[in-house]
């Protein structure tokens, strides 16, 4: 299989191209370095400091923005996240507001923005809608938590649209003769749960990252990026050294809700996420 070549059997239509997302793996490919992909809440603290902390993440080097799409019942977040949504949608975030949030930051930046979501909110919004209305205001894929990609082939209300990259999840706990389908389905990078439960950061390293990535790797040459636990720059840089990519969540919502009323919280973030990146980019 040629880098991103694949063409995903589950989805309406499959048109040979890439997108950002492609774009920015096959550029860190060839410099050989990893991606740094950064997750904050979309519409956190509010939606005007959201748009200037997705600037702060580009100006502090992040190659990816996973914006998590506010939702009232995030059973795969932790509390920071769970946190993050509440803040976004007392602020009054909407799913329209959040394309509103992605078109602003259009304006002025090519970084890839995938949205993290349910498939409740999506399904609310219209299966269809939800995924030409993200790729006209400049989304670039979908990580959808709750719809195991084998789901989506049985319904045509579900069926995977082209306008989106899909991002397939593997986690320690997904059986090994499951791997094979994930992996064959999966566009723009795979990103691999490293450890158990929901999101958060954590002190130490899940065991195994180096293995179990190795392992998904033979099966796919679509990119792996690890997350769920990741908070300091060593960490960062540890699992760089086996993965494409690094993704930090936790620990960046965490400083959005400390600084989250002060005027300078962009900033803040841009400092915290900086050494970050340069642990993942150090290898």
């Amino acid at each position: 299989m040629m880098l991103f070549s694949f063409k995903n059997p589950l989805r309406v239509d499959n048109p040979a191209m890439s997108n950002r997302i492609d774009q920015c793996f096959a550029k860190l490919k060839a410099e050989g370095k990893a991606a740094f992909v950064a997750y904050v809440g979309a519409g956190d603290p509010n939606l005007e400091k959201s748009l200037e902390i997705m600037h702060a993440l580009e100006r502090a080097g992040a190659d990816i923005i996973e914006l998590g799409v506010p939702f009232s019942d995030p059973m795969a977040d932790g509390i920071a996240n769970q946190m993050a949504a509440h803040r976004a949608l007392e602020a009054g975030a909407t799913f329209p507001k959040v394309l509103d949030l992605i078109r602003d930051f259009r304006k002025t930046s090519e970084v890839p923005v995938v949205l993290f979501t349910y498939l409740n909110p999506v399904y609310t919004y219209g299966f269809d809608r939800f995924h030409t209305d993200s790729a006209e205001a400049g989304a670039d894929g979908v990580l959808l938590l709750d719809l195991p990609p084998e789901e989506s082939g049985k319904s045509p209300d579900l069926m995977e649209r082209d306008a989106l990259q899909h991002i397939r999840l593997i986690a320690p706990t997904t059986p090994e003769e499951r791997l094979p389908q994930l992996a064959a389905s999966a566009e723009g990078f795979i990103y691999y749960v490293s450890r158990e439960g929901v999101t958060g950061a954590q002190t130490s390293l899940a065991e195994g990252i180096a293995e179990n990535v190795a392992k998904i790797k033979s099966h796919t040459d679509v990119p792996v990026v690890v997350g769920f636990g990741i908070s300091t720059p060593e960490q960062s840089a540890t699992v760089a050294e086996s993965a494409e990519g690094v993704v930090v969540g936790s620990a960046i919502v965490r400083i959005v809700e400390k600084h989250a009323d002060a005027d300078d919280v962009a900033d803040k973030v841009e400092a915290f996420v900086k050494p970050l990146v340069d642990g993942a980019k150090s290898v």
